[in-house]
């Protein structure tokens, strides 16, 4: 998650509409998957980007998505003191984390339009339906839905894109040399931290390599 840590001073994104036509809310999409959806649960229809929505067929399997979530760099250390002090300050269990290193991240970034190398040089937080963000963007946002004193830092939003742009990058450029990585994603060493993580299942099965 690139940042978390940094944009207590400052930030950086963009933020981008979905496709909507295929990233639908689950009132749309009553049982299906697993039984009965949750009320801000996402579907995606497993279908080529590239395919019509008319082409969809009716017994196309959907994969289930879900609002709120963050997909970060998991062996980045910064991105990781980032994600802890999160999980930490977010009581109501609001935002819910993704590695980007693991195969539960790529139908949020496919239906984002973003590829590996865009999450490695800003972070994706997957908010809702309509809209995603990067970057300190999506720090910003993030740090919207915990309490006091983070949701105040949020009111950075008002700082000029370009200058939070400029931070970020370059720190997120920095962060290996400055705080290090890892081989496999770290929160693999701090397991207490996994019910928070849509992969979750994946990270407890499989390690993989950057």
């Amino acid at each position: 998650m690139m940042m978390m840590m940094m944009t207590l001073r400052r930030g950086v994104a963009g933020a981008s509409r979905l496709n909507a036509s295929r990233f639908f809310s689950s009132s749309l999409h009553s049982g299906g998957v697993g039984g009965d959806l949750a009320a801000d649960d996402l579907v995606l229809d497993d279908v080529p980007v590239s395919a019509p929505v008319t082409s969809v067929k009716s017994d196309t399997i959907p994969t289930l998505l879900q609002p709120r979530v963050v997909i970060y760099d998991g062996v980045c250390h910064l991105c990781h003191r980032g994600v802890k002090l999160v999980i930490n300050a977010d009581k109501d269990r609001k935002i819910k984390f993704c590695c980007l290193q693991s195969k539960a991240a790529e139908p949020y970034m496919r239906i984002c339009g973003v590829d590996r190398e865009d999450v490695l040089r800003r972070f994706l937080f997957i908010e809702g339906p309509e809209a995603y963000h990067q970057g300190s963007t999506a720090a910003l946002k993030v740090l919207s839905y915990l309490p006091l004193p983070y949701s105040a830092l949020s009111s950075l939003m008002v700082v000029p894109i370009p200058i939070r742009d400029a931070a970020y990058d370059y720190i997120a450029k920095k962060r290996y040399d400055w705080f290090g990585k890892d081989t496999n994603c770290l929160v693999l060493k701090e397991k207490e931290l996994l019910e928070r993580f849509i992969d979750r299942d994946e990270m407890i099965h499989k390690k993989w390599s950057d």
